[in-house]
């Protein structure tokens, strides 16, 4: 148990150690990537914590991890819709939303909701250490393993639903795929399933960018000329995706 826990930790220690460089990046305001690159931190961490549910602290750590993913998608889906206009060659509307992220990087490293995380992800180490001691972190193996098998499941049912939904499906790829990273030792993928998630989590991306630039395009007029564009992009989207769950599942569970 004790080297379960061990590794549990230094996955902790590791995910802080990222976020601190996360968040010195972000205020010095001069990396594309930092955003990116906090948000998918904070996804792992919620992966690790996420067959840890019931546990000192594991709560607490999992609101904060989910706020500052409700603080940042909003900006993270701005800046990736103006690096879209300016590789399409929109420069002025791409220049509109880099306006809107002005400042919001360094307001995020500075955020609440970053400092709240930070600190509660400092103490979980020893909230983990003291459970061990109490005897609480008994069967956490099976536990993980538990959980690691649910969510496989919940993804097998999902992909053999003739009417499943495409971004559900998608977050439901992107849970099994970062818990596999989070418990190596517990759900070890081959490479061919490995490459499968990720060509199907990049195929429904590509399809959920098209879909909500859509929307907004309902909203935002000078997104207009690029409404031809993204309907077309949507339609071969929900064709590669198809494709790409059809080949998922096959490699996942029909081997």
């Amino acid at each position: 148990m004790s080297e379960l826990v061990d590794r549990i930790v230094a996955n902790v220690v590791r995910l802080e150690v990222r976020l601190l460089a996360c968040q010195a990046r972000l205020e010095a305001d001069t990396d594309p990537e930092a955003l990116h690159d906090l948000r998918t931190t904070v996804r792992r961490l919620r992966s690790l914590l996420r067959p840890l549910r019931g546990l000192p602290g594991v709560v607490q750590l999992e609101m904060s991890a989910s706020q500052v993913g409700v603080l940042t998608t909003p900006l993270r889906d701005l800046e990736v819709l103006a690096a879209h206009l300016q590789d399409k060659g929109y420069p002025i509307q791409a220049q509109r939303r880099l306006q809107q992220l002005s400042g919001s990087y360094a307001r995020v490293a500075d955020s609440e909701q970053l400092a709240q995380l930070l600190m509660i992800l400092d103490m979980f180490p020893r909230f983990l250490r003291a459970a061990e001691r109490e005897g609480l972190l008994r069967g956490l193996r099976k536990r993980i393993e538990k959980v690691l098998e649910k969510q496989w499941q919940t993804l097998e049912a999902a992909l053999n639903d003739p009417g499943h939904d495409r971004h559900r499906v998608r977050l439901l790829i992107k849970r099994v795929r970062y818990a596999a990273e989070a418990y190596p030792e517990l759900n070890q993928l081959p490479p061919l399933v490995v490459t499968r998630l990720k060509g199907a989590q990049q195929a429904l991306g590509e399809w959920h960018d098209a879909w909500q630039w859509l929307l907004q395009a309902e909203q935002q007029a000078d997104l207009q000329p690029c409404v031809a564009q993204w309907q077309a992009t949507l339609e071969r989207g929900e064709k590669r995706a198809d494709k790409a769950l059809v080949k998922l599942s096959a490699a996942c569970f029909h081997s």
